[in-house]
């Protein structure tokens, strides 16, 4: 049976939304929308629909911090100690690659794209020196994958005065910042005019493999296609059985203008687990989730009032120390994290392919997993 009792469709509605698809990419996302016009590029003549549960994305892609970054020195090196270095580094350039072909597809100005380089800030002597000490390692290796050199440098103290509490810091010059909402709004624009069909509010409860493809089970009939892409990165272990996938919640908040405001750039610290950046006059804020791992593996949006508290007190006495600011806007976003820093890209069945666990790096490498998984399905 092709359709849920509770509905009533046309035959217009079956022949034209519901039946025969090319590709189906579950999530709008950044690597759902980025597969869908990858493999429409390859396949110009498909018939490609994207479902998306919300009215807009609900993962990290609409919430993210607008971060084009890579890598910080202090995290790289943290990865180092838990993952083989082959995959550290292959991660990397992953990201880095798909930052270049986010920025090549949409062009800077449509994601208002700014390259101000990015900045890790230690408070700890002893983790600083020790990234320091690394700069040369780290920089040869990100010449080796990209063929840049001097990512790393080290910063002059006397230019980290207006900070609180912080010994010194480390410059990457090649990272920056973007427009989230701009990104997602030209992404979308970019997939509906190569004919790609996107239906929100569309929620997908079970996936059955039939003989010639997938069956999709959802709260508004059933669609069917030949090959699927499940890219609702966080949200996948829901619909599926993956076990090396979860979700992850990240709280962000943003402050009301702050005059004279002398950060600009893109800021880490704590080996990325804390965030920040200008947003014209504004500071955006986030981070917090290694104050609380277990509550904060969540598909559930909101806040955490002991996350809240330590972002609100680090704000004051070290971003903003002297600073009259007030807080005008909270949220948060669901990532999807594992063991691992690197994406799965795989066959989950014959037909069905998963292209999740982003690492909190979703801007940076969501276009080259979308494209890496527009290839494979194919």
């Amino acid at each position: 049976m092709l359709l849920n009792k509770d509905f009533n469709h046309s035959y217009w509605e079956l022949k034209t939304y519901f039946k025969n698809y090319d590709l189906i990419v579950i999530g709008a996302g950044i690597v759902g929308l980025s597969s869908a016009i990858s493999f429409k590029e390859k396949n110009p003549k498909a018939k490609v629909l994207i479902l998306e549960r919300g009215i807009l994305p609900d993962g990290a892609s609409t919430k993210n911090a607008g971060f084009a970054c890579f890598g910080s020195s202090g995290e790289i090196l943290d990865d180092l100690k838990k993952t083989p270095e082959k995959t550290v580094w292959e991660t990397v350039d992953m990201r880095w690659q798909g930052l270049q072909l986010l920025r090549a597809r949409l062009k800077d100005k449509n994601i208002a794209y700014e390259a101000l380089g990015g900045y890790e800030l230690f408070t700890n002597k002893k983790k600083l020196d020790a990234s320091i000490e690394k700069l040369k390692y780290l920089n040869s290796q990100f010449k080796h994958l990209s063929g840049l050199k001097n990512c790393y440098s080290e910063v002059s103290i006397q230019s980290l005065k207006h900070f609180g509490k912080v010994k010194g810091a480390v410059f990457n010059v090649f990272e920056g910042q973007l427009d989230t909402g701009l990104l997602m709004k030209n992404l979308h624009r970019l997939a509906m005019n190569t004919e790609i069909t996107i239906l929100n509010t569309i929620q997908v409860e079970h996936l059955n493999e039939t003989n010639t493809g997938v069956e999709l089970n959802t709260n508004y009939g059933v669609f069917s296609g030949k090959k699927v892409i499940v890219a609702t990165n966080g949200f996948a272990a829901s619909l599926l059985n993956i076990k090396d996938v979860k979700p992850a919640r990240a709280q962000v908040l943003i402050t009301a203008p702050i005059s004279k405001l002398q950060i600009k750039g893109t800021y880490h610290f704590e080996e990325g687990y804390y965030y920040f950046r200008n947003i014209d006059d504004r500071i955006l804020f986030g981070g917090g989730r290694n104050m609380d791992f277990i509550n904060e593996n969540t598909q559930t949006q909101g806040m955490n009032r002991t996350i809240q508290d330590q972002l609100e007190k680090l704000l004051q006495e070290m971003i903003l120390p002297g600073i009259k600011h007030t807080i005008e806007q909270r949220w948060s976003g669901i990532m999807g994290i594992g063991k691992e820093k690197s994406p799965i890209i795989r066959f989950h069945k014959k037909n069905t392919l998963i292209a999740v666990r982003m690492g909190g790096m979703g801007v940076a490498i969501g276009t080259w997993v979308g494209n890496t998984a527009a290839k494979m399905i194919a």
